[in-house]
């Protein structure tokens, strides 16, 4: 078996529109479906950031997660920028906080880690 690309991924969110807010106004996602879903009485919002698309599905009573990156499961989702500092700023403009950039030990490059509304950690990698 030969995969080409990552599809996409899914996560679930509990506030439907803190979360469209967030991934589309300040994160630039382009909506490329939005459903009501009557079965589940929930809403599924597909995004897409060039070429890589993003589920949104929102479950209003969904356990919370584990507040570290480092349980089992997804750890973090990673955004390739040119200018970290710049992408830095630009988030802190918007109200996102930011950790500290640091230096990844294997490639060199500048990252650092943000957060959505749901607390799912986020990573911006130069």
């Amino acid at each position: 078996m030969k995969f080409d690309t990552i599809h996409h991924v899914a996560i679930i969110v509990t506030d439907y529109e803190k979360a469209k807010e967030f991934y589309i106004q300040k994160l630039g996602f382009a909506v490329v479906r939005e459903n009501y879903r009557e079965q589940k009485q929930d809403w599924k919002l597909d995004l897409q950031l060039n070429g890589c698309e993003l589920e949104i599905f929102c479950e209003k009573n969904a356990p919370a997660r584990v507040n570290r990156p480092e349980a089992a499961g997804l750890r973090h989702l990673s955004f390739q920028v040119d200018d970290i500092n710049e992408a830095v700023k630009e988030l802190n403009q918007m109200g996102i906080e930011t950790e500290p950039v640091r230096m990844d030990e294997f490639s060199n490059k500048p990252f650092t880690f943000f957060y959505d509304p749901e607390g799912l950690p986020l990573e911006l990698h130069e």
